[in-house]
């Protein structure tokens, strides 16, 4: 190497025979020439060639240069680190680079190049591929260890990897990827917390669900290296758990996230961590005592696990448990209790004891999953549970609680029925269960109605199984007997026949003919099966093609055929097995075909209910059924198309190949020219969207962005019908408006198929939405839109954000003022908006997937001039305010949700929204305070009907609470905060005046949202009692509230002036509205 280093400093270059100087005196190609000739004589050379390495050392010098390894050309850049990678490869052990700069500039060049992995499809991808093969064998970055910023290098590397790794990657790549990786591990001396964390941050479930393939490489990277790293992840978790020193990781919030994932990928990387697990159990902390209880339920209960029998004092420890003082720890263990009955049998003698103890629990929702989990073991194989557990189910049917005793009775009504009546696991199971059948007919003992009806239910699995005539019969005689009737009913087994016997429907009212009805109401249950199901298709097709006696029987075709596709489509939810038949599948094929779009329609839906065993059961049907499917994907009606995408997604393995197929020519083909024929793709695009988001991430992206956005919706091309209706019917909305009806909601099904808002697209929807209800529904604000298209367009954009609002991700990022915007519509001017946005924010709020604030839209309906549209949100705020309450006293465990659940908590949203309101201009303007008064009415008439838990006093709590907290969106605003205090006092005079117990002491200390009120401040001056606040703000302010408090009505009668909504009902929507429209207020 002597004459190498005289070499290297003379400063010639020497290079490849036929390759001319390379500088940057020459152009890109003719470099680009050069440096290929350069990067095949490097990789002819091997180790043993000295004449040729000490001929071209100055060449390996020259190529590390800040001019190649800066150049702005890509494929220069590849070329010159093919070479480098080359010159480790030939030069090793030594490298011809001395200077830790130079060489943590190097490698850090190469690591950029590697990038290039990520497109599978690029010409010069086997280059990228040669260049990672190249540094995987040779251990090139191996050298770095002794460079002071070898961490830095290998985190760039690792990163770099688990960025490029994509499904077009083959086997190899993967290979290569994990021995590079390995090496470092492996030969280092040491593994950085920054280092391991960019490995175990792809574990975590949000980065696991986005770059599966990321994570199968850290999975693998993880398994190779186990010994080597697994004193890190103890020292890890060790700084976390024990220490609690959360600030070395920013993984330390997934830490038990993360044990589960590193559990299942090879237990022993946690052989030191498990005791740390036993130490939590016992923590102080109710909440992390919770989450190490569900981390091991996962553990425990998994298939395959041997965690249990591994470490006995963890087993024992967690046992515990489930005498835990915290309720929701309590229900995790008995929850878990069935998967591990199911998938270790051995441990039921272990948890027999803890069981009996919580089958007695003082929580009724404890008691209720006990009986569960049981029944769920047993109704998987009856071996896997003993006598012991099925007794604690029968003591349950005698619970004082409803709920319990249902699922008791029910459970043991389903084992019986399996193991005895069909006989699924032979004479000694049976004979084991016999005791069920006596249990449940003592049910007939109890005083409830709501038992013996029950019982009924269950009798009828009995009947079924002996013979459903007989039974018929036998209560036929005894009716004979009570009322005198001869005996019409023969041994038969259809309905129609009996229904036949008893003579016609029109005739006067027959007792015995109710009665029967009623018996086949009580059986039909168990009465539908395959044979029933498929005459029950025959008879519909029978009406669609004009074959049946539907006219004979009384019955309109179209009402025959109407009723019987809704039958159907009720059935295959409820009965989908039923469905599972040849002759069954090709009858709804032959619908498919049919012109009628509702028949098609209903059949889609049918497919996509029953269709889960379709491709390996009948796989015959699977290659007529799938062309159809991509068909109607492609160029059906839209509802059409909605329903095969979702088909394919629920029936087909492989449906991402069949996904591809859709989704590639109709993004191709999408032309603003013909809005008609947009209408179809942009709703299956939608769809593919939400189902398969993460296989369209790019063009997805660049569809909504640079299509849906700027071409779509940014233009309007067609002016629209100078018209002063407000609505038209769906037949009449020009295409081009429904095309961007459909973008909208494009946008907004990526955005829920997505689920994250790492890339900002939810703040960048939501503007534009909100924009669309700012101009009125004419986004351009060209004037060529006509009113018709602006309030179909003012409707979607406000549906479209309350879809958002369903999803955590998104309800988070929700500004004030959007979700003020978005409540608005509920006053828009048309009718037919406010009816529709008033059913899609209901059914959201009935789900529980609406945050709580939405129910304070309802208190704007007050203002509503039409009465049927206040009488149909007072009783949607009814229902809804019913089922949360009624969900809070069956699932006691969700204390901690309490704000987002329980209806009382929507007062402090009401407020807020009524300060905000854009008609409450004047703070001491009677009539419009007579108007918040009526909407706080509205809401507080049904809080207050029930004083339940005094939540009287809770209200009036809330409220004074309100008092000393400043405006949240508006702190410094004085105007602001003077509306807020003055509906505050209207809100706190209605309690007054309506409630006699309003000034007793709080159940609870209200907790007011953040972001909606600032911290309280007890010395705040709008804390003042209500009469001096009032004599605070004005010197006659008892004038003001004295107008103000008038009686108020029952329903909250209207008493202000009519708003600019209008008052017409959708039979006359052509009729012009008084004023110009609340959308104006905006």
């Amino acid at each position: 190497m002597a004459h190498s280093k005289n070499r290297a400093t003379d400063g010639k270059i020497t290079y490849p025979p036929g390759v001319k100087e390379i500088s940057d005196k020459i152009s890109k190609e003719e470099m680009v020439r050069r440096l290929k000739m350069v990067v095949k004589t490097f990789m002819d050379m091997d180790q043993d060639s000295e004449e040729e390495k000490e001929l071209y050392l100055n060449l390996a010098l020259h190529l590390a240069s800040d001019f190649f390894l800066k150049h702005p050309d890509k494929d220069v850049r590849l070329l010159v680190a093919c070479c480098l990678a080359d010159i480790f490869r030939i030069y090793a052990p030594e490298a011809p680079y001395t200077s830790p700069d130079k060489l943590k500039d190097i490698f850090m060049f190469i690591t950029r190049q590697l990038k290039g992995l990520e497109d599978t499809k690029s010409a010069q991808f086997n280059r990228y591929f040669y260049l990672l093969e190249n540094i995987a064998w040779v251990k090139s970055y191996n050298i770095c260890f002794e460079l002071e910023d070898s961490n830095e290098i290998f985190t760039q590397l690792y990163r770099t990897l688990f960025q490029v790794i994509n499904n077009g990657h083959n086997q190899k790549v993967h290979m290569h990827m994990v021995d590079l990786m390995s090496s470092i591990v492996c030969e280092g001396d040491s593994v950085s917390q920054e280092l391991l964390d960019t490995v175990l941050v792809n574990l975590v479930p949000a980065h696991k669900n986005l770059n599966k393939q990321a994570y199968d490489l850290a999975k693998a990277l993880l398994k190779r290296t186990a010994q080597a790293i697994e004193p890190y992840i103890t020292n890890f978790f060790n700084q976390v758990l024990m220490l609690g020193k959360t600030s070395v990781s920013d993984l330390s919030e997934h830490v038990f996230d993360l044990i589960l994932e590193l559990y299942n990928i090879d237990s022993h990387l946690l052989l030191s961590v498990l005791p740390q697990l036993e130490f939590k159990l016992k923590s102080n902390d109710n909440d992390e005592r919770l989450q190490v209880v569900k981390l091991l339920a996962k553990m425990f209960g998994a298939k395959d696990s041997e965690l249990a029998s591994q470490n006995k004092p963890l087993w024992q420890c967690y046992l515990g448990r489930f005498n835990d003082i915290h309720v929701p720890i309590r229900l995790e263990c008995v929850k878990f209790a069935s998967h591990c009955l199911m998938n270790h049998p051995d441990l039921a003698k272990d948890l027999t004891e803890y069981l009996k103890v919580r089958s007695h629990d003082p929580e009724e929702a404890i008691r209720h999953d006990v009986i569960v989990s049981i029944v769920t073991a047993s109704k998987k194989d009856l071996s896997l549970v003993n006598d012991h557990l099925l007794n604690f189910v029968r003591e349950r049917t005698l619970d004082k609680r409803w709920r319990v005793r249902k699922e008791a009775m029910m459970g043991l009504a389903q084992i019986y029925k399996k193991y005895s009546l069909q006989g699924e696991a032979g004479k000694e199971a049976a004979k084991q269960i016999s005791w069920i059948k006596d249990k449940l007919l003592h049910i007939y003992y109890q005083n409830s109605i709501d038992d013996r009806l029950l019982e009924e239910g269950w009798k009828c699995l009995c009947v079924y199984s002996v013979c459903m005539c007989v039974y018929v019969c036998v209560c036929v005689c005894v009716l004979q007997q009570l009322h005198s009737y001869p005996v019409l009913l023969p041994y038969c087994f259809l309905q129609k026949d009996i229904t036949k016997k008893l003579g016609s429907p029109k005739q006067p009212s027959n007792p015995f003919l109710e009665m029967v009805k009623f018996l086949l109401e009580r059986i039909a249950p168990v009465h539908i099966d395959t044979e029933s199901i498929s005459a029950l298709i025959k008879q519909v097709n029978k009406s669609i093609e004009g074959t049946a006696d539907d006219d004979d029987e009384g019955v309109p075709t179209e009402q025959a055929i109407r009723a019987g596709l809704e039958l159907l489509k009720v059935l295959s939810f409820t009965h989908p097995v039923s469905f599972h038949s040849a002759e069954t599948f090709e009858s709804l094929l032959g619908c498919l075909k049919m012109d009628d779009e509702k028949v098609a329609e209903a059949a889609l839906q049918i497919f996509k209910n029953t269709g889960s065993k379709l491709e390996e059961s009948y796989p015959h049907i699977k290659s007529v059924l799938l062309p159809v499917l991509q068909h109607k994907a492609k160029k059906g009606p839209p509802r059409q198309a909605k329903y095969a995408i979702r088909c394919i997604h629920a029936m087909f393995s492989n449906r991402d190949t069949h996904f591809a197929q859709i989704f590639e020519p109709l993004h191709k083909s999408l032309d603003t020219e013909n809005m008609e024929q947009l209408i179809t793709p942009l709703t299956t695009l939608g769809h593919l969207a939400m189902l398969a988001p993460e296989q369209f991430a790019g063009p997805l992206k660049s569809l909504v962005a640079n299509f849906i956005v700027k071409d779509l919706l940014m233009n309007d091309r067609i002016p629209g019908k100078k018209t002063t209706k407000l609505w038209v019917p769906d037949d009449e909305v020009s295409p081009e408006t429904l095309a961007k009806i459909q973008g909208i909601k494009l946008m907004v099904r990526w955005l829920l198929g997505v689920k994250n808002n790492q890339s900002k697209s939810g703040n960048s929807t939501l503007r534009m939405l909100t924009a669309i209800l700012n101009s009125d529904g004419d986004l351009t604000e060209q004037g060529k839109m006509g009113k018709p298209d602006m309030s179909r367009l003012r409707l979607a954009a406000g549906c479209a954000v309350l879809r958002l609002a369903q999803e955590p991700c998104y309800h988070e990022i929700i500004t004030l003022e959007q979700y003020q915007l978005c409540a608005l519509v509920i006053n828009d001017e048309c009718y037919q908006v406010r009816q529709a946005f008033a059913q899609k924010l209901h059914k959201g709020l009935c789900r529980l997937r609406l945050p709580l604030e939405y129910l304070a839209v309802f208190a704007l309906c007050a203002k509503d001039p039409v009465k049927e549209r206040r009488a149909h949100a007072r009783q949607c705020l009814v229902k809804n305010i019913n089922l949360r309450r009624e969900y809070l006293k069956q699932h006691a465990a969700v204390s901690e949700k309490l704000i987002s659940l329980l209806p009382e908590y929507v007062v402090p949203y009401a407020i807020h929204l009524l300060a905000h309101d854009p008609d409450y201009v004047k703070v001491q303007d009677i009539e419009q305070l007579k108007d918040i008064k009526e909407a706080l009415w509205f809401i507080l008439e049904i809080l207050m009907a029930k004083n339940e838990n005094n939540s009287h006093a809770f209200i009036r709590k809330m409220v004074e609470n309100i008092k000393q907290t400043k405006d949240g969106q508006c702190p410094d605003d004085a105007k602001i905060n003077e509306k807020l205090y003055t509906v505050c006092d209207v809100a706190m005079n209605i309690v007054i005046s309506k409630s006699t117990t309003y000034s007793l002491e709080s159940p609870k200390d209200p907790v007011l949202p953040a972001r909606y009120f600032t911290q309280p401040d007890k010395s705040h001056a709008a804390a003042a009692p209500l009469t001096l606040r009032f004599s605070l703000l004005q010197p006659k302010a008892a004038n003001v509230l004295g107008a103000v408090n008038k009686p108020l009505s029952a329903t909250g009668k209207l008493q202000t002036k009519l708003s600019r909504m209008e008052t017409i009902s959708n039979a006359s929507s052509n009729s012009n509205p008084s004023s110009p429209g609340r959308s104006k207020g905006r």
